[in-house]
This record gives C-alpha cells, structure tokens and sequence, in this order.
C-alpha cells in the first residue's frame, strides 16, 4: 500500500526549505515509506546513535510517541475501553493523552548499558539491545555523523539478522556503513564537519517524523 500524497510532500517541503537536501530525495522517500509501512503492520521504530547522535535518537522518539504538529485525539474506541476499565480517570485521559507511534531509543538504558559495557563489550551494547527487543518488521533508525561509529555499525549487523529493516543517517561520505552497504537505505545529508552534519540530521528527522504523524493521524 502506497503512502498518502501529502505524507510524501513531506520530503517536498523540506527540500524547499533545505535545497541543499535534494541530493538525498529518493533515501528520504525510501525512508518516509519505510517507517509508514513498518507502523501500518502494528511494528515500532527503534534509534541509536552515541556522542550527539544519541541526543537525536532521544529527539526522535520524544516526536514520535506524542503529538508532533498534529493533536492525535484518541478514537471512541480507546474512550469505551477505559470507561469500561478506568472510569474514574477516562474523561482526564481522553482530555490529555495523545496517539503514539511506538518508537523506542537504545541510547537511554543506562543500567544495561553500563551492566553490559563492563561485563562484556561496551561496542556491541546497541546490538545486545536489538536482539532483545528487535521483531521482525521493525525499523531501525541508526545515526552516525561519520558512519563509521562501531557501536551503530553492529546494531545495524543485528538488524540484519533479526530481520529489521534499518535507515542509516550519516554525512555526506557515509563512512563504512554507505561503502559496506550496511544500512536499507542510507540517507548521506550533504555536509563533512560533524556539526554541520547534525545540523542537517535534524530537519531530516523532524521530516520523517511529520510524514508518519501525518499518515495515521492527518486528514
């Protein structure tokens, strides 16, 4: 099933904003209809990246689990179930939840993270994770400004073998991920410098966030 017209103009507009991005519409296509079709069969997002990509991976999901520019009322159907089981709180919860896009970031489990990093392998801390909790379906969303970041580059590994699809999100030489084709698809924003780079990941997320949001909860 194709995605909506207007969840694709996403990619538009944010070109229009960020010409500079124009080189890489046909991965960011490619991604807005990734996350869209990994959403529509019931699956959910997962990010990492470390040093300020890890920040990005945090933003990610903040904007994807609550309303971004969209309000995402809840349905009749989710009224009804917490009337049945939740009567009491019903009326607070329809007036302040909102629709999630279930996504989950790797970069924030600080007790397993360091558990692991020094009792086994600081390095494969992101793909530990991913074997854990990574189905079939799901999307990983990976950022590394240099594309060369070990850690990223094994959870992308273990994205292979548990079968979930992954979006890498690196700078313009894409490092070993690009050279290896480690990723689905690999969006190479424009940009060497790293804070040039994280500078265009940014609005490139934001996008890709907009485009879901806009898919499940827009007219």
């Amino acid at each position: 099933m194709s995605v909506k017209p207007s969840t694709l103009k996403a990619v538009d507009d944010l070109i229009e904003r960020y010409p500079a991005l124009a080189v890489c519409k046909e991965d960011m296509t490619a991604a807005v209809e990734a996350v869209c079709e990994s959403y529509r069969a019931g699956h959910k997002l997962i990010a990492c990246g470390n040093g300020g990509s890890a920040s990005d991976a945090e933003h990610v999901v903040g904007e994807l689990m609550k309303g971004f520019l969209l309000p995402r009322k809840l349905d009749k159907q989710m009224e009804q179930r917490f009337r049945e089981v939740c009567p009491d709180s019903a009326d607070y919860f329809m007036e302040n939840l909102q629709g999630a896009l279930p996504a989950l970031s790797m970069v924030n489990q600080v007790a397993l993270n360091t558990a692991f990093a020094n009792d086994q392998a600081p390095d494969l801390s992101f793909a530990q994770q991913l074997l854990g909790m990574g189905d079939e379906g799901d999307v990983l969303l990976a950022i590394s400004t240099s594309g060369n970041s070990t850690n990223v580059i094994y959870a992308l590994d273990m994205a292979r073998a548990k079968g979930v699809k992954s979006i890498a999100l690196t700078g313009k030489s894409g490092g070993k991920i690009k050279a290896k084709n480690m990723a689905d698809i690999t969006i190479c924003v424009p940009e060497d410098e790293t804070f040039k780079i994280q500078e265009y990941h940014l609005p490139v997320y934001h996008m890709l966030c907009i485009a879901a949001e806009n898919e499940f909860f827009g007219e």
